[in-house]
């Protein structure tokens, strides 16, 4: 019997024997019958791929969008924010590591006790039931120009998430993934058209950085990157500053120049660590290492580069890139736009690209 947190997967495909091949992202798992995939979320049930986590929300909140970090996104907008158990990587770092990790530690929980087959019953008592209709029917009655898929990996919940940015495209309501990047190209494919923009995690420049932190590859994060862009989604990209991780200035450059590459007018944030998760040993980054990054950027040739976790607002704000005028004044949680510029600076005439109006 199917239960109600459980949806029969819109990707993957049937192999021999049961075996079934995940598509939702680029780790691609093959799932053996009982099995789930990386994620833990994702389980081949008698040879069909079934999410876990359908409308089983774990955390929910109405954010500031400045928060997500979107900064060329509806600035000073609300967005409702939800996130499900369960991650396609291990970031050590992680500061959801609470739920993104709980599906795995679950699993070997059970595997302990010898109770594998309660896996779907055991996930579907995490969270709570929200559908995708009462997701958007309350961001119509508060008037919530957008949803946010984040605090783990959308691509993971993907059924969830399409669902829900159906019914919400055709009430008017806009659509944002915060993501590792991971997403297969079949999942970009299906949600086009209904994700209106993405802030993308680039974690490092390193593969070894990606393979011992985050169990996980560089490249596939670079290709999904620029298919996003392909695609017409708008992006911008987030950077958390380790120290001694990926924090050096050769470092720092191959990020700016590859994201210049895709275009200068992405808009990139650089953000300061804090300890967590199984990272608590390492060092908090530094001002002097953000204001680095913060040159490294624009010397690469970036218009919008941004600092987080930071309170230096010259560094949070928007500028103009031909005139230097202030548009959008940020401060750790404050926001201003000067003189109603969404989207073109008031003094030169400037166009600033973004997403400025919720139609």
């Amino acid at each position: 019997m199917i239960k109600n947190s459980l949806k029969k997967a819109i990707l993957f495909k049937k192999l021999p024997e049961q075996t079934v091949q995940c598509l939702a992202c680029k780790h691609y798992c093959k799932i053996g019958k009982g099995e789930v995939g990386i994620c833990g979320v994702r389980q081949n049930i008698d040879g069909t791929l079934y999410l876990l986590v359908y409308g089983k929300a774990v955390a929910v909140n109405i954010d500031p969008i400045e928060k997500k970090p979107l900064f060329h996104f509806l600035p000073e907008s609300k967005i409702f924010s939800l996130g499900t158990i369960g991650c396609n990587f291990a970031c050590k770092f992680c500061q959801n590591w609470d739920i993104s990790q709980a599906s795995k530690g679950l699993k070997i929980k059970l595997a302990k006790e010898d109770r594998q087959d309660d896996l779907d019953m055991e996930i579907g008592k995490m969270g709570y039931e929200l559908s995708p209709e009462e997701i958007v029917a309350y961001c119509i009655k508060n008037q919530i120009p957008s949803i946010a898929y984040t605090y783990n990996e959308p691509a993971i919940f993907f059924e969830y998430t399409y669902d829900t940015a159906k019914l919400a495209k055709k009430a008017g309501i806009k659509n944002v993934y915060v993501s590792n990047g991971y997403a297969s190209t079949e999942a970009v494919d299906k949600m086009s058209g209904k994700l209106d923009a993405i802030n993308i995690d680039l974690k490092s420049f390193s593969e070894k950085f990606y393979l011992e932190i985050c169990k996980a590859k560089l490249q596939p994060v670079l290709d999904g990157l620029k298919y996003y862009f392909q695609k017409g989604i708008w992006i911008e990209i987030t950077t958390l500053l380790i120290t001694g991780k990926n924090d050096s200035a050769h470092e720092l450059k191959q990020i700016a120049d590859f994201i210049a590459g895709v275009s200068v007018d992405i808009p990139w944030h650089i953000s300061k660590f804090h300890p967590e998760y199984q990272m608590r040993d390492v060092k908090t980054t530094t001002d002097a290492t953000i204001e680095k990054a913060y040159k490294i950027g624009k010397k690469a040739g970036l218009k919008y580069v941004y600092a987080g976790n930071i309170y230096n607002s010259k560094l949070q704000s928007t500028y103009c890139p031909h005139c230097n005028n202030l548009l959008i004044e940020r401060d750790w949680g404050y926001t201003d736009v000067k003189n109603g510029a969404k989207g073109k600076c008031v003094k030169c005439g400037f166009l600033i690209p973004g997403i400025w109006k919720t139609s």
